[in-house]
């Protein structure tokens, strides 16, 4: 059943209206006044609302503007007033109000244009039920319906999980079909442009693959982003692999910028938690493979799947991505049975390079910078980003540190030490 939004200051009209739709059988939830009624929209988007022009706070039309500016009014709003005029029944209907009804609205009225409202409502993408890119376990359903949740929040979302663990698979699911996708590949950009990232994801969505190690310049980008995404109709999805409720307490990390991040917050599962996934995922990542590498048809004996299932997965989906596809190399076509799984899984320093995402099918340059830039970037961290103490701790001098980090695209923030 529909659910309404029935937002008026007056107690005996919200109690009346409510009365009188429930006994038709929607659901009704109350809003007492336009702060009240935003917080609601915020927490859920309802089916329709019903939204009283004069209210102490904030009127009605500015409220409705809001919500057309920001997106958030992709469902029928009936404007309601005690003090109705041409002149206000014309500005609610140009800014997008399906009706105008004038209090005390009659019973008959009330009901006839909820039903017309209901019945020509656009029916706006509906997110899928599934997350194939994870698995279909009670784990991943349960993490599909708090995304879904979040989605329906208006608000950023903070997507809290361990690397490789499927934070662009979940941007992805939030992602509506014919609207930009744009992925801030280069940090610099939330600092030098965050205007122009807005510009180009305009009506879709977009996503931060790593908050956590933003520059001081660049968390206030992401700041100016988060603050003006609604007047471009953005879904903006951040993902952190760091905590940084511990990095705020600290002073590393801007306190507005995480407050304004926790507010929509998911928390999405390492592989562990859902072993169960394993098998069907495993069998996924072996047909790409082999239809990539254009090699002979091959597969798991059970065996191997129970040997895949029982590892832990520091590195989550890219290590098992990256071990399946190993496998798959190694068998040339024969049968991957458990001795195969065991001897791969076996070899502690392939194991250190998986669970770090460097895959052992590139160069060896390509995979000492992406180590580099791992072990630099975590270093710095670590240490506030006081340069001459990560120099000193990774026992370089201080100019040959500097010239490193330029190598490695690794940008400081504007004061170090």
């Amino acid at each position: 059943m529909s659910e309404i939004l029935v937002v008026d200051d007056e107690p005996g009209i919200r109690t009346l209206v409510q009365e009188i739709l429930e006994e038709e059988g929607y659901e009704v939830r109350l809003a007492e006044n336009g702060e009240t009624a935003r917080k609601a929209m915020q927490d859920k988007a309802p089916d329709l609302v019903l939204l009283d022009i004069w209210m102490p706070d904030l009127d009605g039309i500015s409220l409705l503007k809001e919500w057309v500016s920001s997106g958030q009014a992709n469902m029928p709003v009936v404007m309601m007033s005690g003090h109705g005029t041409i002149h206000t029944a014309v500005e609610a209907t140009r800014l997008g109000a399906f009706d105008f009804l004038e209090k005390p609205v009659p019973y008959k009225r009330l009901l006839e244009t909820v039903e017309r409202a209901l019945r020509q409502a656009p029916k706006s993408p509906a997110l899928p039920d599934e997350l194939p890119g994870l698995g279909n376990s009670e784990t991943v359903r349960l993490l599909v319906q708090k995304l879904k949740h979040a989605a329906n929040s208006g608000g950023a979302i903070l997507l809290s999980c361990e690397p490789g663990a499927g934070a662009e698979a979940c941007a992805r699911f939030l992602h509506l079909p014919r609207t930009p996708w744009v992925v801030v590949k280069d940090p610099a950009l939330l600092a030098d442009h965050p205007q122009q990232l807005l510009t180009e994801a305009k009506g879709g969505l977009l996503f931060v693959p790593e908050v956590g190690g933003l520059t001081p310049f660049q968390q206030r980008g992401l700041e100016m982003v988060l603050a003006r995404h609604q007047d471009y109709a953005v879904r903006v999805v951040c993902a952190s692999s760091v905590n940084l409720a511990e990095k705020a307490a600290q002073g590393n990390y801007s306190r507005d910028l995480y407050n304004t991040l926790a507010r929509v917050a998911v928390r999405v599962p390492p592989l562990r938690e859902h072993r169960e996934d394993i098998p069907v995922l495993a069998r996924q990542i072996l047909d790409q493979a082999s239809a990539k590498g254009g090699q002979s048809a091959c597969s798991f004996t059970d065996e191997a799947l129970q040997a895949l299932s029982a590892h832990d997965w520091p590195g989550n989906l890219d290590e098992l991505r990256n071990v399946v596809t190993s496998l798959v190399v190694a068998s040339n076509g024969a049968m991957i049975e458990a001795k195969d799984v065991q001897a791969m899984l076996g070899l502690p320093e392939r194991n250190q390079a998986l669970a770090m995402g460097i895959s052992l099918d590139i160069p060896l340059k390509e995979a000492r910078d992406a180590f580099e830039r791992v072990y630099l970037n975590a270093l710095l961290q670590e240490c506030g980003w006081a340069v001459s103490k990560a120099a000193a701790r990774a026992g370089m001098e201080r100019t040959a540190f500097y010239r490193k980090l330029k190598s490695l695209g690794i940008e400081l923030p504007a004061r170090n030490d």
